[in-house]
């Protein structure tokens, strides 16, 4: 008897049985550290993309800012730019060598009307209340009179109010009614 007649077949190779086991049923699961490294890829993936959305969040807020304070150190540019044709009026007035006093009148009045069309552009209106009730959030009242006008009411107005979209800006200072006293 040979000594090769008394040894068991050997086994096969771990690598053999793998390779069968692939090329037959179902796939492998990945190992372990695969699915580590394909979750830290993904972590990475979202973690870049939210970095790109806070620095386009931080940018859009600074432009807001920028164009806020834009709007607010601008906001009055176009109300200057109409009273520019007032103020060169009122030189042209006083630059004039020989005005009369009617030329003066005739002027002050034509730069009165391109004052009121700049106010009518920009929604200022007068307040000017006199004959009419008093109203505490349009008028100051300075003083009251005794009239025989129903009281409260306004009998004269010392300075007109302003309304800048129908917010008063200047109220009215007035002269109130009150009953006379018996």
């Amino acid at each position: 008897m040979s000594t090769t007649e008394n040894t068991p077949p050997a086994a096969p190779a771990e690598g053999a049985e793998q390779t069968a086991a692939a090329a037959g049923a179902a796939p492998a699961a990945p190992s372990p550290e695969e699915l580590l490294r394909q979750s830290e890829a993904k972590a990475q993936e979202h973690y870049d993309a939210w970095l790109r959305a806070k620095a386009e969040a931080d940018n859009t807020r600074k432009r807001a800012q920028a164009d806020v304070a834009s709007a607010h150190k601008f906001a009055i540019e176009g109300f200057a730019t109409a009273l520019l044709a007032v103020r060169d009026s009122l030189e042209a007035a006083l630059a004039a060598p020989n005005a009369t006093v009617e030329s003066m009148r005739t002027g002050a009045e034509l730069t009165l009307k391109q004052l009121d069309g700049a106010f009518a552009r920009f929604s200022v209106t007068e307040i000017n209340p006199a004959g009419e009730k008093f109203d505490p959030h349009r008028h100051q009242a300075m003083t009251a009179v005794e009239s025989d006008a129903e009281p409260n009411t306004v009998v004269s107005v010392m300075q007109k109010g302003y309304l800048l979209n129908d917010r008063v800006i200047r109220p009215a200072l007035v002269a109130v009614a009150k009953a006379k006293s018996t």
